[in-house]
């Protein structure tokens, strides 16, 4: 077996484990990501400072035990700095409390999930493309679609695991080969190609980018629309207040037909209107 380097990652409880490991088995990669539910694990290559190594996260309840392929000192502490962003380690759960616990709303939520985090992607480019993967269709479909790419276009890595194709592959592949290999739409097949370019071009999704500048750079691209550029701002870019107000279950949720009905609804939940988001999905998929 290669070294490897395990630490413990604390944070403050409650934190809503099960939850937060359903979400990330639901939107897993066949062969790019393991998720054990019996031991509240998840498996997946990340990158480094070396380069990319594989990474086995366990939810406890008060820490995340994190073991990383490589002893590198740089390696460790900025895998370290990926899970924590990750999993929202970050989060102080009264914080969220005392935001929302006296919600007409959202209080009830609240009270019953005080450890609900918002969940990230540990890589914004391969969360950009599997979300355009996911568009119009079934969870389960979007991963059938993912594990396909993964296996058409991927590279063998540690553990076992795929690394998710390279955005300077997809963007160089003939768009025929692209779509008859994993099954898409031409259309859906030229925007994955576009969001490629563009991150091969320099397009960087992590939550240290500009905001407001990242966003149009988003919507700039053939096929992104305000909902996935929104989504993508909870996911990857790490944006407390992002909120696509346009979401059909969060418009069910808030028993409201519009966006703009949404949006209004939200006003009092700034700057935190990605928990309310969240505490919302999270209600309409599991009660």
């Amino acid at each position: 077996m290669p070294p490897s380097t395990t630490i413990d990652l604390p944070f403050v409880p409650p934190y809503e484990r099960e939850k937060a490991l359903a979400l990330i088995a639901a939107h897993a990669v066949p062969g790019a990501e393991r998720v054990d539910p019996h031991e509240f694990s998840v498996t997946r290559v990340v990158t480094a400072p070396s380069g990319p190594v594989a990474v086995r996260v366990v939810l406890g309840t008060r820490s995340v035990m994190t073991t990383i392929s490589s002893v590198e000192p740089s390696d460790v502490a900025a895998v370290a700095s990926l899970v924590r962003a990750w999993l929202d380690l970050d989060l102080e759960p009264p914080r969220i409390t005392d935001a929302f616990g006296r919600d007409p709303i959202l209080g009830t939520m609240v009270a019953a999930r005080p450890g609900l985090r918002v969940i990230g992607h540990p890589d914004g480019y391969e969360a950009a493309i599997t979300t355009v993967l996911g568009q119009q269709v079934s969870l389960v479909s979007a991963r059938t679609f993912a594990g396909r790419l993964v296996a058409a276009f991927g590279e063998p890595g540690p553990d076992s695991l795929h690394l998710f194709p390279r955005p300077d592959v997809l963007a160089s592949v003939p768009t025929d080969e692209l779509q008859r290999a994993v099954g898409l739409t031409g259309a859906r097949t030229r925007t994955v190609q576009a969001v490629a370019r563009a991150s091969a071009d320099g397009l960087r999704l992590t939550p240290s980018v500009d905001l407001v500048q990242t966003r149009a750079s988003l919507l700039a691209i053939p096929g992104i629309g305000p909902w996935t550029a929104d989504y993508l701002a909870v996911r990857a870019l790490g944006d407390r207040d992002a909120y696509p107000a346009g979401d059909l279950v969060l418009r069910r949720a808030l028993g409201v037909r519009t966006a703009g009905e949404a949006e209004r609804l939200a006003e009092p939940w700034r700057p935190l209107r990605s928990y309310a988001l969240i505490h919302l999905w999270t209600t309409a998929a599991f009660s």
